[in-house]
């Protein structure tokens, strides 16, 4: 594979450190690669010091605006060509950090939402799990509604529940309790017209066992994960022959195709026989 014109990606992360390192994984997994050298050079600021997004959506805590923007301009300074932001609650700051740097900065909820768009059949309505910040800013209600698409909401003892599991992974705890709270609330969300699942925060991929999931799961880690590898290469770079393990996220319309793509309807998780 050409590395000539390959695109030097900035990740804006720590937020938290465990679900900067899945994305670091899945960026690696999805990149059309046999040799060392054919993958991407990725620049990590796993800047966990940034202050809390949902206290600050909230208005419980600081703001971390001026923060998410140093970060930003520090990997654009470092060679970034492009920022990935593997905190969905951040995005609630998009504008801010997009304005203040002159390299693109990549949209999970856009991206997402063009995901769930290429399901086949498109589904009429999903289930997002989030913060309770991501949900209050509505930040995927703007982007699913943009292509029909309607949102369940998690009732608001689901809300503690999810908030409980986001917490746990946050702390380090990856155990049966979290992955039963995301399950439960996931069931509930499909059992009130969800045709797809959200994983709208990037700690809950790493607590969420697909296969326990009766619809199509779209994992945002992994969507945007995609959405980078697209926008780093060539455009003409050859497709990644080798197995559903690295290449597991979903196709968005109008990008490179990347194997795996669950259909709507199925319970099986991309990439997975």
């Amino acid at each position: 594979m050409s590395r000539a014109r390959q695109k030097v990606v900035g990740v804006l992360g720590g937020m938290g450190p465990l679900a900067t390192a899945d994305f670091y994984t899945k960026l690696v997994r999805l990149t059309p690669a046999r040799t060392d050298q054919d993958h991407l050079r990725v620049l990590i600021d796993s800047n966990p010091k940034i202050p809390d997004r949902t206290a600050a959506l909230r208005g419980e805590g600081p703001d971390p605006t001026e923060a998410l923007v140093a970060t930003a301009r520090g990997l654009e300074r470092a060679g970034a060509d492009l920022i990935a932001i593997p905190c969905n609650s951040a995005h609630a700051y998009l504008h801010q950090i997009r304005r203040s740097v002159g390299i693109p900065v990549l949209d999970i909820m856009e991206e997402v939402a063009a995901a769930a768009a290429a399901l086949v059949p498109r589904p009429r309505a999903a289930g997002v799990l989030a913060t309770s910040g991501t949900m209050q800013a509505r930040l995927y209600h703007r982007a699913l509604a943009s292509r029909g698409i309607d949102v369940v909401e998690p009732a608001a003892v689901e809300q503690e529940g999810v908030t409980a599991a986001i917490c746990a992974v946050k702390a380090g705890d990856l155990g049966a309790a979290a992955r039963e709270r995301v399950r439960e609330v996931a069931a509930a969300l499909i059992g009130r017209g969800a045709q797809v699942v959200v994983l709208g925060c990037t700690e809950l991929p790493l607590v969420t066992d697909r296969q326990a999931i009766s619809v199509p799961v779209l994992d945002g880690t992994e969507v945007l994960a995609a959405a980078a590898v697209r926008a780093a290469l060539p455009s003409e770079a050859e497709e990644f022959p080798g197995s559903p393990e690295r290449s597991s996220t979903l196709r968005s319309p109008g990008r490179a195709e990347v194997p795996g793509t669950p259909r709507a309807g199925s319970s099986k998780p991309a990439g997975r026989p």
